[in-house]
């Protein structure tokens, strides 16, 4: 077995991958940015069943500070680099969340590279792969890129401008380290705590009727423990070696098809979820007043699909439904909010 190093052990994702790595008896690191948060990761492990015990260890590192990187990566064979600022709020400055991407991910691959890592897979998105372009039918596959030059938001050029500087670094500076990338669309499926994914806070908003109607944007959907499989498949799968994999569970589906699902399948629970989608002049009209709608102004309306084709052949990835990604997502809302 390995010892592999994850970082941003404390997220919704990174709990995921860690709970899959120790199951399989893997010994595993994880940096998170105050050693205070070790009780609550060890938590989140227990409610997946795994008592990690001394396999888990934690390290104190920030994607903004040079301190730590080096300790958590010595002696290890993989990396797991999942940490990355995601906005609770949109950014005064694109900057704000493109340097920490960029020079986050610069400090995970140096300290990997140094320590004679074998492997990092990179936590990237389909934020890097599908947007700034025009409408299309074509789904996007791992050859496509965001179009920097066009509006996009500052989460998705961060996210485009780190994974592309990973690569930068692995042909010019890397010395023999591998490099696997995983572009997951909308992370779904079940919460292990109460920190929950960005795609979670938009469950929680439709099931408690935050929202007055659904806007026509398209989401793709993932489930949490397909992603982890990807990222755990990646790591050692020799045909890995310098590709990225786009994770999506199938078509993208629009938000209106979401509440759907969800008032299908949870009863009264789902009773405050829209049931009308917004006509697009109203979105436009509320986007003068609130920044958040500004961000969508782009993708409204605009269809798109991405393909697991390669995942699928290469790696023989097997994701869930979308209707169990979004169904175990929203009964895991409901378990953590009334704790």
């Amino acid at each position: 077995m390995s010892t592999v190093l994850v970082t941003g052990g404390s997220g919704f994702l990174g709990s995921h991958i860690i709970s899959q790595l120790l199951g399989e008896g893997h010994t595993v690191r994880t940096t998170v940015r105050n050693l205070k948060r070790e009780t609550e990761v060890r938590a989140m492990l227990k409610e997946a069943g795994i008592d990690a015990g001394d396999r888990l260890s934690f390290f104190e590192a920030d994607l903004e500070k040079d301190s730590g990187w080096k300790e958590a990566a010595q002696g290890c064979d993989y990396v797991m680099h999942v940490a990355s600022p995601f906005p609770a709020n949109v950014p005064k400055h694109e900057d704000e969340l493109i340097i920490p991407a960029r020079e986050g991910t610069m400090r995970v691959l140096k300290a990997s590279r140094d320590a004679g890592v074998k492997r990092v897979v990179l936590t990237s998105s389909f934020a890097a792969i599908g947007y700034g372009h025009k409408a299309q039918t074509i789904p996007f596959d791992e050859t496509s890129w965001t179009n920097l030059n066009a509006n996009v938001p500052a989460y998705n050029k961060s996210k485009t401008i780190a994974e592309k500087a990973a690569w930068d670094f692995i042909h010019q500076e890397g010395n023999g380290l591998e490099l696997s990338v995983i572009n997951p669309v909308g992370i779904f499926g079940p919460a292990l705590g109460s920190d929950f994914a960005s795609s979670l806070v938009l469950l929680q908003r439709l099931l408690s009727g935050a929202m007055p109607g659904c806007p026509e944007i398209y989401f793709g959907v993932v489930d949490v423990r397909d992603v982890t499989d990807l990222h755990v498949k990646a790591m050692t799968h020799p045909d890995a070696k310098g590709e990225r994999f786009l994770a999506v569970s199938g078509n993208f589906i629009p938000m209106i098809e979401i509440a759907n699902i969800l008032r299908a399948n949870l009863g009264k629970a789902a009773e405050k979820v829209p049931k009308k989608q917004l006509p697009n002049f109203l979105v436009r009209i509320g986007a003068l007043f609130n920044p958040l709608a500004r961000q969508i102004l782009p993708e409204l309306g605009k269809k798109k699909n991405a393909s697991n084709e390669k995942a699928k052949r290469v790696l023989g990835w097997k994701p869930r439904s979308i209707e169990e990604a979004i169904l175990s997502a929203a009964r895991s809302l409901e378990r953590y909010t009334q704790k």
